[in-house]
């Protein structure tokens, strides 16, 4: 295990900075999940960490200790990729025991250390078989054993569940948990998939163009997103957005008038001031049906979602946006139908011009 500190980190291809300036900190024993659209430079902050990558500019730090100009082999580091990278003409075994007997361990330790991985992930009875022999759960399960065997510092995954199918890919989420919690050890897992990142992670660095959004746990930059985007990529259903418009100030009160002309007046720390353009977000499952007449928004119904545990409902409001609506349980809506919706208990957050967050739900 290990406490790993980037530095003003930077990368540059020629004349194009891609990684601009990262400081970061994960804690020994910390589960760490960056997570971001394509090319955020997730994946290419991973293979500098990992020593695939060469530093521009800054110190990335293994327990104190500046890892700049060591190599990958001499970081005791071990990555499992998005492929499985597994040799097709060796068992399962001797894939496992490969990176060993490399290295020149004894037989009796690689022995060891082969049976311990087998019996953490379960693979006691696959040891024998190829990889063309294996599903592609099991093959994913083998190339993190190769990881395990290896007993490094610092685990990186770089996207290793894309290739597999949902129901997979929930069932290697539980078994990298189950394995965080039985190793305690260090571990960094790139994603661009957000219910990974909420699932797995103590820790989630949200990255966008080379840069750190925010960091916090799962819950921190769900309930407290710090800007739109961050608000906008975690959630699925995403966040609704509606324009509006300060139109008075009273104290740390303001009323606001919405795009489609509905008004409410909300607390706020530090008050807007009269005139600002402001976006309110609200989660889907912070809209709540009501009453005519009782709502804040009114609409018509354009799809209705029957998922069985809940209904997402999309809903077509008058100034041309669209909300979305999620509804415990089976609701008996269809599209067509007129639906009301109040803010849930004053659920929402407000954005700035900066896009920036000024108010809290």
């Amino acid at each position: 295990m290990a406490e790993l500190v980037l530095n003003k980190v930077v990368k540059e291809f020629g004349n194009l900075r891609v990684i601009h300036g990262i400081d970061l900190q994960i804690r020994d024993g910390e589960f760490v999940v960056f997570v971001g659209p394509s090319g955020c430079g997730k994946s290419t902050l991973l293979r500098m960490i990992a020593g695939l990558e060469e530093i521009s500019d800054g110190d990335v730090m293994i327990d104190g200790d500046v890892v700049n100009d060591l190599s990958a082999a001499k970081r005791e580091l071990a990555m499992v990729f998005q492929s499985y990278a597994l040799y097709p003409h060796m068992s399962v075994r001797k894939n496992l025991a490969f990176g060993l007997e490399t290295m020149g361990a004894p037989k009796a330790e690689i022995a060891q250390k082969i049976q311990q991985a087998a019996d953490i992930l379960q693979i006691n009875e696959l040891l024998e078989r190829k990889p063309g022999q294996l599903s592609g759960g099991q093959r994913q399960r083998v190339a993190i054993g190769r990881a395990i065997v290896r007993e490094p510092r610092i685990f990186l995954f770089d996207e290793p569940l894309s290739n597999l199918d949902a129901e997979l890919r929930m069932q290697m989420r539980v078994e990298i948990n189950r394995l965080h919690q039985r190793l305690r050890s260090t571990m960094i897992f790139v994603t661009h998939d957000q219910v990974e990142a909420m699932t797995l992670a103590d820790k989630i660095v949200v990255l966008r163009a080379g840069r750190i959004e925010q960091v916090g746990t799962p819950l921190e930059l769900y309930n407290k997103p710090a800007n739109i985007f961050v608000a906008g990529f975690l959630g699925s259903p995403r966040m609704n957005f509606l324009k509006g418009r300060v139109t008075g100030v009273d104290g740390h009160h303001a009323d606001i008038e919405l795009a489609g002309g509905q008004r409410l007046t909300t607390d706020f720390p530090a008050p807007p001031t009269t005139g600002e353009e402001v976006t309110l977000g609200i989660r889907p499952e912070d809209l709540t049906p009501v009453g005519e007449g009782e709502g804040v928004l009114t609409g018509e119904v354009q799809i209705a979602e029957q998922l069985g545990g809940e209904t997402y409902v999309y809903v077509a409001l008058p100034d041309g946006g669209t909300v979305t609506v999620e509804i415990k349980g089976q609701a008996k809506i269809a599209a067509g139908d007129r639906l009301n919706l109040a803010f849930e208990g004053g659920k929402f957050h407000i954005f700035g011009t900066d896009e920036k967050v000024i108010r809290h739900a």
